[in-house]
């Protein structure tokens, strides 16, 4: 018994002799010497910010820049006729809701009713013939041929009156 006393005691010796050590904490000590010398109580500014500024984007409205510019000619313009105007009475057809120079023509097929031709754009092939109806300015398809399909189209002048343009869509090989 006496003997675990003896090495209990000396256990506990040797572990406060460690602690005698103050050269092993002497960054500790100046660290903390340095934190308690600093004012209390003084608090930096914010930096200033500048506030946020909307941005409205106005160009939307404006001729795409990937499209050619159109010559506006006011005196060799022609004039539009009154007698001329789209059929607002009739449905819409699919092809209606996108623009006329998307679409590419990629073949024909003829059967007994007729000649159709194969027009890619709108997502898909689709087919078409005389009568029917494509691009956004009420084109109408009128004449279907092995190498192209000719539309016209129905647009405004800009004064009223309405103008007959004629459009075709060529055949694309190797598509």
């Amino acid at each position: 018994m006496r003997v675990a006393r003896l090495l209990c005691v000396s256990a506990a010796l040797m572990g406060l002799a460690g602690c005698g050590n103050d050269n092993q904490f002497a960054d500790l000590t100046t660290f903390m010497n340095e934190a308690k010398a600093k004012p209390t109580g003084v608090i930096e500014p914010l930096p200033k910010f500048r506030p946020y500024e909307a941005f409205a984007y106005s160009a939307s409205n404006l001729r795409s820049p990937f499209q050619p510019p159109i010559k506006n000619d006011t005196v060799a313009r022609q004039k539009g006729s009154r007698q001329i105007k789209p059929d607002e009475t009739r449905v819409k057809q699919f092809l209606e809701g996108f623009g006329i120079e998307t679409f590419e023509m990629v073949g024909t097929i003829s059967n007994d009713t007729g000649t159709f031709a194969l027009l890619r754009g709108a997502g898909g092939v689709h087919r078409v013939k005389v009568g029917d109806y494509l691009g956004r300015d009420n084109g109408r398809i009128v004449s279907v041929s092995d190498s192209q399909v000719d539309v016209i189209e129905i647009v405004s002048d800009g004064e009223g009156a309405w103008l007959e343009r004629p459009r075709s869509i060529s055949l694309k090989e190797r598509s």
